[in-house]
């Protein structure tokens, strides 16, 4: 399977985002392996730069520290696929600026919602960034389930323990990007948060 051929925007109703960056994962990827989705905030400024870009995309790059960092001796974006990892974003067109309108991130949470449901067998939702904990949180309440992320900074509510739609869910920081190799101190938490999900997986007997 692979995701753009399933899910896809049609309208592209957001305004402050890059439409000609719009990318939903076009990786091909077995739905019942994943134990793991990663969800980081928007797609980069350059398609070139994406998790599963040919040759050596900087967020392949920085994903691939990410889960060395916490001890997952891997070496490409296959190999953390084949760990039963799977790698999106919350928004699926790129910045035009810092940040991105609370109004994009719900429009585009629908199509995050569809994604999702498209792996059965996930235990741990990973949310990389402030963009990916809105979006959980508008699929959560949209459901009725109210938020999967209490409201308040990251450094806090990472301590807790929270679902969402009765899976295991970490808020944490964005991974993917070129912040990544400056923010040592949130490089610190991102893998410490990669390495208690890997090891609720493997405690799971996934």
């Amino acid at each position: 399977m692979r995701p753009n051929e399933c899910v896809s925007c049609v309208d592209f109703k957001c305004t402050d985002v890059n439409h000609s960056n719009y990318i939903v994962p076009y990786v091909e990827v077995k739905p019942q392996s994943i134990a793991i989705i990663m969800i980081a905030e928007a797609a980069p400024v350059s398609p070139n730069d994406y998790f599963y870009a040919p040759g050596n995309p900087l967020f392949a790059q920085t994903s691939v520290l990410a889960f060395n960092d916490a001890g997952a001796k891997v070496r490409s974006m296959n190999d953390i696929l084949d760990m039963g990892v799977y790698l999106t974003t919350a928004v699926k067109c790129g910045k035009t600026g810092y940040g991105i309108k609370a109004k994009s991130i719900e429009i585009c949470s629908h199509i995050l919602e569809k994604e999702l449901a498209l792996f059965p067998n996930v235990k741990v939702i990973m949310l990389m960034g402030d963009a990916a904990i809105r979006s959980a949180n508008y699929i959560s309440k949209r459901l009725g389930e109210g938020r999967a992320i209490p409201a308040g900074p990251t450094y806090k509510t990472r301590c807790g323990k929270h679902f969402f739609r009765g899976m295991r869910a970490f808020p944490s920081y964005t991974h993917a990007g070129p912040s990544f190799f400056i923010e040592k101190s949130k490089r610190k938490m991102i893998a410490q948060d990669i390495g208690d999900a890997l090891s609720i997986v493997a405690q799971s007997g996934s």
